[in-house]
């Protein structure tokens, strides 16, 4: 795993999305300490979201200013092993 120990990891999730689940499961199963963020719960979540993604879709995951959206555990995986840290 190229990231060793990020500073800040967070998961911007819509509660129904399967995608989001799959995402934290991932998170969970690693041992990779993060926040979730409801963004149906908070319009400022929902908007700092769309600003750093670029979408409205979920999941979005920033990782120390890196940002991966709209993605399944693949990618996930892919995005993870690829930045630099």
């Amino acid at each position: 795993m190229a990231i060793n120990t990020p500073k800040r990891v967070r998961l911007f999730v819509k509660p129904y999305c399967g995608w989001c689940h799959e995402a934290q499961d991932w998170l969970e199963t690693k041992k990779i300490p993060h926040e979730v963020i409801d963004v149906t719960a908070s319009a400022s979540a929902w908007n700092e979201m769309r600003t750093l993604s670029g979408q409205s879709k979920a999941p979005v995951l920033e990782v120390d200013g890196e940002i991966l959206a709209d993605f399944d555990v693949e990618e996930l995986e892919e995005f993870w092993n690829q930045t630099p840290g």
